[in-house]
């Protein structure tokens, strides 16, 4: 089937971050991206990276919950975390069932709402975050739209071109509240580019893109794939040095830059973070100084040469990330420094470690005797024998 222009209409609602009725029609003319069905169509080419989508159908029974545990079933997906659902985190293995039974007992403290799932899609471009790096995102989102003390799993699905995974929560508190859903498609978008840090970055003022994404990565922010091209090079066109700044940072350099431990000096006292920029085992050719009190990023030549700060044998090395992401298998959900108020180089808030028991849903027999073909083709009763 050929493709078909989206309509003007739908183009609209799309980058005003409201999704219609999901449906289905194959268009493939803008971005190369995940698919996603809106209002009769299929836009392939969605023009943002990752995306965060909520889905709108309805469900009191938490049918996203067995919508997930029966793609792991099938090995088209991997339980990622599971958090805050009280004793059931003691299980070393939850069937999918008591995860259910866990939120609607939730759900029941509010008998008003028709709607109590929430479900939900947070979506790479390909294979450009891995599983782990997904993970992370999600906890620190759903932190963002009120759902950071629900009970939620989280299912990295694998069976798609586009690295992605599912969120089930309840949308009742445990009081009986409602988490707020007031204009939450556009917040869930507006909540991805602060987690991934791009809110922040572009508070600061730089002349180049590599020192944009050199922020993202000195706070250690996930971000690696800005899209809103425009924005940016908008800005880089705005950008004028502050010789006043730089003078003043010149005269602080010359005064502290015979202490053996100028480097650290600089960022624990002044909030300068200077990164040395060199090849693998040479010495550094240039470094870059992100001035995080003023929010400025300047050429470190623009300062003083790199041979004159080294002259006197200042210290350096090439530094990692500030933040660590999951690494390899592990199942725990590691502390990270993401965040930072907007006045200051202290973090908001860091994650909390969770144990993630590993889960066999494909080997549960109590399962496929209580819930599954089994029980009836046995004609036994619905009990559970465990």
């Amino acid at each position: 089937m050929a493709d078909t222009p989206l309509p003007g209409y739908l183009v609209k609602g799309l980058f005003s971050y409201t999704l219609p009725k999901v449906l289905s029609y194959p268009v493939t003319n803008l971005y190369r991206y995940a698919v996603i069905q809106v209002a009769g169509y299929t836009v392939t080419n969605f023009p943002y990276p990752m995306i965060a989508h909520i889905l709108e159908k309805p469900s009191r029974s938490f049918a996203g919950v067995k919508y997930n545990t029966n793609k792991v079933d099938r090995n088209k997906g991997e339980l990622m975390l599971t958090a805050n659902f009280g004793p059931i985190q003691a299980l070393r293995n939850p069937r999918p069932q008591d995860l259910v039974n866990y939120l609607l007992m939730v759900a029941a403290q509010n008998k008003n709402v028709a709607n109590t799932q929430f479900h939900a899609v947070i979506s790479s471009r390909g294979k450009t975050y891995n599983k782990h790096e997904l993970t992370q995102v999600a906890v620190l989102w759903l932190k963002e739209m009120g759902y950071g003390e629900q009970p939620y799993l989280m299912v990295f699905h694998k069976d798609t071109g586009n690295n992605h995974v599912h969120i089930v929560s309840s949308r009742i508190d445990r009081n009986g509240r409602q988490i707020d859903r007031d204009y939450e498609q556009v917040r869930a978008v507006r909540n991805i580019d602060k987690v991934l840090g791009y809110t922040n970055a572009m508070q600061y003022n730089f002349s180049t893109k590599a020192q944009f994404y050199l922020i993202l990565e000195r706070l250690g922010y996930l971000g690696k794939d800005y899209i809103n091209e425009k924005k940016l090079q908008k800005k880089l066109a705005a950008y004028r040095p502050d010789q006043q700044r730089i003078t003043e940072l010149k005269a602080l350099f010359q005064v502290h830059k015979k202490n053996p431990e100028f480097i650290s000096l600089m960022k624990s006292k002044y909030q300068l973070d200077l990164v040395f920029h060199s090849s693998e085992g040479k010495k550094p050719y240039g470094y870059s100084v992100i001035d995080h009190a003023t929010r400025q990023v300047f050429k470190g030549s623009e300062i003083l040469s790199l041979k004159y700060l080294l002259a006197d044998g200042v210290e350096f090395s090439v530094t990692e990330k500030t933040a660590q992401g999951f690494q390899g298998d592990e199942t725990y959900l590691k502390n990270s420094d993401y965040y930072l108020s907007d006045d200051s180089g202290s973090n908001e808030y860091k994650t909390e470690p969770v144990y993630i028991g590993p889960i066999f849903i494909a080997h549960d027999v109590d399962d496929q005797q209580v819930l599954g073909m089994k029980r009836r083709r046995q004609k036994k009763a619905r009990t559970n024998t465990r």
